[in-house]
């Protein structure tokens, strides 16, 4: 039993048709875009799911990929063409490259930069090798805003630095389709002779803190000491000044009880004198006391006439006749 002419036509046909639709076929995985092209013109962007272009009409744009491989122990780069676009946060880790400080101290530093692909369109059109755009533009950034810093504060800054960078490569990003996450730096390597003056510096450095710290201490002590002294200094003197206002006190209510005792005939100047003359006797051992030398009175009639005052005191007879 043969088959008609009409049949076969149509089963041709049949077959042909299932082969155009499952030539244009085309699933793509989450996370992943596809830029199509119709006669060599954007038509749009496939996402996650299954999709159907014209083929032989409809052709995905392709997009070269810079990555590097370790091979003989260096990270060599390699590009390739991919149909595919990752969307997924991807990490840049771009070899070391020499950078030059503002103190010109030459240190070799390497950094890793993270970013995502949030319009495949625009990566695939704005540029002509995505990944070695950024990396080229990450180093010269890298370049230009350690360049401005000395070596020390380089360590310091290291936060700042990636803040800067991160605000450069996100605007030229946003050009390109992408959106830059996060750059950091990851190591800062310093020539050796450079690490060692630096090690010797805050030798230095710390042994001139402890010379201050020391100098401080002594300091504070000896002011510590002075403020003692001097609190000593005028307790004593406030005791001085305290034991003489007794005396004195003791001496006033004396001669009160003496002239209150009822006895006229005393004389106050005589009271006066005769308590100086006391004083002035009890000062005359102590002067005797220093050094190897005898001390007189220049005025001997003062003291005859304290010594007179005493004993007129002591003989109220003497006084009354």
């Amino acid at each position: 039993m043969g088959f008609e002419p009409t049949f076969i036509v149509a089963l041709v046909f049949a077959v042909l048709i299932l082969v155009f639709v499952i030539k244009g076929l085309m699933i793509i995985q989450q996370s992943e875009a596809v830029v199509i092209e119709r006669l060599g013109s954007y038509n749009k962007t496939l996402g996650p799911g299954v999709n159907w272009v014209i083929p032989f009409i409809d052709q995905p744009r392709s997009i070269k990929v810079r990555r590097y491989r370790a091979i003989g122990g260096e990270n060599v780069a390699m590009v390739t063409e991919e149909v595919r676009i990752d969307r997924r946060e991807t990490v840049l880790d771009f070899p070391g490259q020499s950078v030059v400080t503002a103190d010109n101290v030459s240190v070799n530093v390497n950094g890793a930069l993270y970013f995502q692909v949030i319009d495949p369109e625009r990566a695939v059109y704005q540029t002509e090798n995505l990944i070695q755009a950024i990396e080229i533009l990450a180093k010269t950034s890298l370049r230009s805003e350690m360049g401005k810093m000395e070596l020390d504060k380089l360590f310091e800054s290291r936060q700042e630095i990636n803040d800067k960078l991160q605000l450069v490569m996100d605007e030229a990003g946003n050009k390109w389709g992408v959106k830059v996450t996060r750059v950091e730096i990851q190591d800062i390597i310093i020539p050796a002779e450079v690490e060692d003056a630096m090690r010797k510096q805050m030798a230095a450095e710390r042994e001139r803190r402890a010379l201050v710290l020391r100098a401080s201490g002594e300091r504070e002590a000896a002011i510590a000491k002075a403020e003692g002294e001097k609190r000593s200094s005028i307790l004593v003197a406030e005791g001085s000044k305290e034991a003489a206002i007794l005396m004195a006190e003791g001496q006033r209510k004396a001669i009160d009880e003496v002239l209150s005792a009822g006895d006229s005939r005393l004389d106050p100047q005589l009271m006066v004198g005769y308590l100086l003359g006391l004083e002035y006797l009890k000062t005359l051992p102590e002067i005797g006391k220093k050094g190897d030398r005898i001390f007189l009175p220049f005025e001997a009639s003062s003291v005859l006439g304290a010594v007179g005052s005493i004993e007129a005191l002591l003989n109220p007879r003497k006084i009354s006749g």
